[in-house]
């Protein structure tokens, strides 16, 4: 009986452990400090095509931790984790070029660092042009760049327009908290979470 019992306890002690796993806190310092070491590039970049340099450094630290060499299993390159065949082939194409550009090009910190950034731009004067708050769109920005402006716009609506209204309807806050509790991507809101954590760690 006493045997009985000792394995029902482990076995609910075992319950309760697996349900109460939180992911472990995100510590930014040397992310960014690596990231910070490609801040003269960042910055030309940033001044090139309308970007917050402190931006592109937050998404180098979270992205790659400041190694331009990284590819992910999902073929992510470099250190701002650009896909060639989507991010890299919509530079390519706001550029006037045919293609996308090749793996040694993205893993390039200076190639990288531009392609990258020219895709906020890209984000931020396109599909998400609308969005009258700047944190706002700071937070829009990055939740696309992680994870697509479409998914992100249809978050609210499947109507463009629509989508922007209900964004601009909203403080900065409010945007946070809703991409949050809706956003399809579950990883979202823990890319803006550590993407905020970078930036107030500089």
């Amino acid at each position: 009986m006493n045997i009985r019992w000792l394995i029902v306890l482990v076995l609910v002690l075992a319950g309760c452990s697996s349900h109460t796993t939180k992911q472990p806190e995100w510590d930014p310092t040397k992310p960014v400090q690596r990231a910070l070491t490609w801040m003269p590039i960042t910055e030309q970049a940033a001044k090139e095509w309308g970007v917050s340099p402190r931006v592109v450094t937050a998404i180098i630290a979270v992205e790659s931790g400041g190694n331009p060499a990284l590819v992910s299993k999902s073929n992510a390159v470099g250190l701002m984790q650009i896909k060639a065949s989507t991010a890299g082939k919509d530079v390519y194409r706001h550029l006037g070029w045919g293609g996308q550009p090749s793996t040694s090009e993205l893993k390039d910190p200076a190639r990288n660092i531009s392609i990258g950034t020219a895709y906020l731009s890209i984000l931020e004067h396109g599909i998400l042009a609308g969005i009258e708050d700047p944190e706002t769109m700071q937070y829009a920005l990055l939740a696309s760049y992680a994870n697509g402006a479409g998914a992100l716009l249809r978050t609210f609506s499947s109507d463009r327009k629509k989508a922007i209204d209900e964004i601009n309807d909203l403080s900065p806050d409010e945007f946070y908290q809703y991409i949050a509790k809706n956003h399809p991507a579950p990883q979202a809101p823990r890319y803006l979470y550590k993407v905020s954590k970078a930036l107030n760690a500089m």
